[in-house]
C-alpha cells in the first residue's frame, strides 16, 4: 500500500519562516515579527503607599476624625499592632520618608520590604538610620 502524495515529506526546499509565541492559556504561534516589547509598568511601591497611610492615618487622629490608633484598626478592619507598625513608619528621617514616597514599583518588583524599612524606622537616631538607609539604597 503506498502513501498519498499529501503525506509524504517534501523534498526539494527548506521553509523558514519567523514565529512568536502568544501568551494566553494555551499555546500558540503566530507567524511574523515579534511585536514590540511593552513599557515597563511602574506604581508607587507598597512601601510608599504604606508610608502615606500612616501620614493620613496621624492626621485623622490629630483632628480629631477618630478617636485612636485602636478605633482606626477597628474602621479599617486591621489588628491594632498592624495599625502600630504602618504609625511606626513615621519614625524615620524626613529625608528618607521623602525618598520612600518617590518609590516606584517597576513590573510588580517591590525595591524594599516593610519590615525592612521598619528595622531603618527601629535603628536609633537618624544619623544611624540615614546610614542604614544608604547601605540598604545601595541594594536596588
Amino acid at each position: 500500500m503506498s502513501a498519498s502524495p499529501e503525506s509524504r515529506p517534501a523534498e526539494g526546499g527548506l521553509v523558514s519562516a519567523q514565529f512568536h509565541r502568544v501568551r494566553r492559556s494555551k499555546v500558540r504561534f503566530r507567524e511574523g515579527a515579534r511585536p514590540p516589547p511593552r513599557e515597563a509598568a511602574r506604581r508607587p511601591a507598597h512601601v510608599a503607599r504604606m508610608l502615606a497611610l500612616a501620614h493620613h492615618v496621624e492626621s485623622a487622629i490629630a483632628r480629631g476624625l477618630v478617636a485612636s490608633a485602636a478605633d482606626v484598626a477597628g474602621q479599617l478592619g486591621f489588628t491594632r499592632a498592624r495599625v502600630t507598625h504602618l504609625l511606626d513608619l513615621q519614625l524615620l528621617a524626613p529625608d528618607i520618608q521623602e525618598e520612600v514616597l518617590f518609590l516606584e514599583a517597576v513590573d510588580g518588583e517591590e525595591p524594599l520590604s516593610e519590615r525592612g524599612l521598619r528595622a531603618i524606622a527601629h535603628a536609633g537616631t537618624w544619623a544611624v538610620q540615614r546610614e542604614r538607609w544608604r547601605e540598604v539604597k545601595a541594594s536596588f
